[in-house]
């Protein structure tokens, strides 16, 4: 069958090394089954039992022993030890493993939970302001030991504008709700048009929050529990806040003076802030749309630069096109977009 597979594609014109590179093989390979009058593959392995294989008696032993009280809780990685330490070797943990999966026994051995496979949160692309927000809350430690205040942010994806933030002295999904009310208010966001993503907080999740986007319209994403990189846009805005050379040496020693700080960091963030991911535009400038204009007229200095000394340039002159869409946990192979 292989060779006449082989004589048709050559009868229709390929040639027989790339051929054979498709199927595997190589020429002397098929030379040889000509010679041989084979016309069938024959790697499927040997067709006699290998003289070292175990005997259903010495297999059935050994699933007894990995199915004993003393290992039925132990892999064959712990127990094949602990049976070469008393001088005993029945199989090597890849033959354990191997019967265990013939006899469909390979399980959670344990008594805690058996891990469960989370699949990854829905990937959406942005394309323009408001679209896609991210929004999270992290401490600010205050004066008092183990007592912290609250900063409640919510980010746009696409433009990177922090649209709305409070700082609290407690953390909860009423003021979660609140905060996004105020933020979809600003914004003039219409029913239907937002994706809002979150970690699994009891704030995201709580009643009131879910009430709350419901009521608003907004379409709710969540990231695995426990995966902080499934809400890398919050946590990167966290970040730029608490490195920033004037985020204070010493904790807040009041809510008022918590809330200026922010205040004033949000300030600087969205006006301010060239953010790298954007191109170097400032926050406010992308969400206004002005970052086309802004990245044309830096286009253009460049090109000015390099006529008048081309001399000084190796290369083309520095990337001014503006971020067209910002995806938010994108799939591996293919992102899920969110406005076509």
């Amino acid at each position: 069958m292989i060779l006449g597979l082989i004589d048709e594609a050559i009868t229709d014109g390929a040639r027989l090394e790339p051929v054979c590179e498709v199927l595997g093989l190589t020429l002397r390979t098929v030379q040889r089954w000509k010679c041989q009058g084979v016309g069938d593959d024959r790697r499927a392995g040997p067709r006699t039992k290998p003289a070292n294989a175990l005997t259903d008696t010495e297999k059935a032993n050994a699933l007894d022993i990995a199915n004993s009280a003393e290992f039925r809780d132990k892999s064959p990685k712990q127990f094949v030890p602990i049976l070469a330490d008393r001088g005993q070797f029945i199989a090597s943990e890849a033959t354990f493993y191997r019967l265990l999966r013939d006899a469909n026994q390979i399980r959670h051995r344990e008594r805690s939970r058996e891990p469960s496979k989370r699949s990854r949160p829905t990937a959406y692309t942005a394309t323009a302001p408001n679209q896609l927000w991210s929004w999270d809350i992290t401490y600010l430690k205050s004066t008092v030991k183990g007592s912290f205040f609250y900063l409640y942010m919510v980010l746009d994806v696409w433009s990177r504008k922090i649209v709305g933030y409070e700082v609290h002295e407690e953390e909860s999904s009423e003021l979660g709700a609140w905060l996004l009310e105020m933020s979809c208010a600003s914004e003039g966001v219409t029913r239907g048009s937002l994706v809002l993503h979150a970690d699994n907080g009891s704030p995201m999740k709580g009643a009131t929050m879910l009430a709350k986007l419901q009521d608003l319209g907004v379409a709710t994403s969540f990231s695995r529990p426990s995966v902080s990189n499934d809400n890398p846009f919050s946590e990167s805005v966290f970040r730029t806040a608490k490195y920033r050379p004037d985020y204070p040496s010493r904790p807040f020693a009041s809510l008022n003076e918590a809330r200026a700080w922010v205040a004033s960091f949000v300030r600087w963030y969205n006006s301010e802030h060239r953010h790298s991911a954007i191109n170097f535009v400032t926050p406010a400038d992308r969400h206004a749309g002005r970052d086309a204009e802004i990245l044309a007229a830096r286009a253009r200095i460049y090109t000015e630069a390099k006529a008048r000394h081309p001399e000084r340039w190796s290369g083309a002159t520095r990337n001014c096109s503006p971020v067209l869409e910002v995806t938010l946990n994108p799939a591996p192979e293919k992102e899920v977009a969110f406005h076509d």
